[in-house]
């Protein structure tokens, strides 16, 4: 996700403000036009590129108190009992009944519709672009491709254990939805936990990760899942860190946690949700683990270990 201005955005103590000037990047976009032809379809898909009928989203919390697991894996190795499947038998399916809500950013036909995606929604904080066509490494591997790549794994693993998983899109050559349907799809499934899966547009010289809750707002659609959000987000802080072994960002948030205001996928959610910048895209060792399909891979066993921690503690 490209960060430009966020005004109004709400920070932990400690926190970096971090502008990134250009207009390619996620969420952190506010309510400026994309210019037609900006992006470049490297490494998408264009065909077809019909709106589909899903949402978008984002925010979180540094609600401390919840310390990261002490030893983090080395990127690259994950000792087989961290994945969820190798936690129980066989049979066991610790997420039976359970509703959860993935947000795959972006969407591989974004980049050639700028009159759909650069449409104004309110975001209850501004008006925000409906949705932007995401980052992008070095080498030309699109956001939008990285997230529904993830997103894919993680539902199979989330299956496995007996969740009922709601995708807010499904495939990577379509345009949108906006932010604002994104949301809505989460809650009309009355999910139990969402998230909405992303990787940074930040500087080239910033590295890590961070997991975005929503901040309070006056009569917000979240305001009763604030505090929720903010436990999920803990917790998939800690199970991402302890099995992908990526460091916490050294540009944004403070340990791995961020809280903002400004993304509508948060702040129009009913259920609890947050937003995960799964790495920095212009970062040259962010990008190699990025574009590592066995990284990614871990990335999703990471993320359903911390869904079963919240789920299996707080539902």
């Amino acid at each position: 996700m490209r960060r430009g201005a966020r005004p109004g955005f709400v920070r932990a103590a400690g926190v970096l403000a971090v502008l990134v000037a250009g207009l390619s990047g996620c969420a952190g976009v506010s309510g400026t036009a994309l210019p037609a032809g900006s992006r470049s379809p490297s490494g998408a898909e264009t065909s077809g590129a019909a709106v589909s009928g899903a949402s978008q989203s984002t925010g979180a919390g540094d609600t401390s108190g919840a310390a990261a697991g002490s030893a983090a894996a080395t990127p690259g190795s994950q000792p087989a009992a961290e994945h969820p499947m190798n936690a129980a038998s066989p049979t066991a399916q610790p997420l039976a009944g359970q509703v959860i809500a993935l947000d795959p950013g972006h969407n591989g036909a974004n980049w050639s519709h700028p009159a759909i995606i650069n449409r104004l929604v309110n975001v209850l904080t501004e008006w925000k672009a409906c949705d932007t066509a995401g980052a992008q490494t070095d080498a030309g591997y699109a956001e939008h491709a990285f997230t529904f790549d993830v997103a894919t794994r993680l539902a199979r693993l989330l299956r496995a254990e007996g969740a009922t998983v709601v995708l807010t899109r499904h495939n990577d050559h379509g345009v949108g939805p906006c932010v604002t349907q994104r949301a809505a799809i989460g809650n009309r499934a009355h999910a139990d936990a969402a998230i909405s899966i992303h990787a940074d547009g930040g500087p080239p010289t910033g590295t890590g990760f961070e997991v975005i809750s929503p901040g309070r707002i006056a009569g917000a659609p979240d305001a009763p899942v604030i505090g929720s959000s903010g436990r999920l987000a803990v917790d998939i802080r800690n199970a991402y860190h302890r099995i992908t072994g990526e460091p916490y960002s050294d540009y944004v948030g403070r340990r791995g946690l961020d809280v903002r205001t400004d993304l509508g996928g948060l702040n129009l959610s009913r259920v609890p949700k947050v937003f995960i910048e799964c790495g920095n895209m212009p970062n040259a060792a962010d990008a190699v683990r990025l574009t590592s399909p066995r990284f990614r891979e871990r990335i999703a066993v990471a993320l359903a270990a911390g869904f079963t921690a919240f789920l299996n503690r707080h539902s």
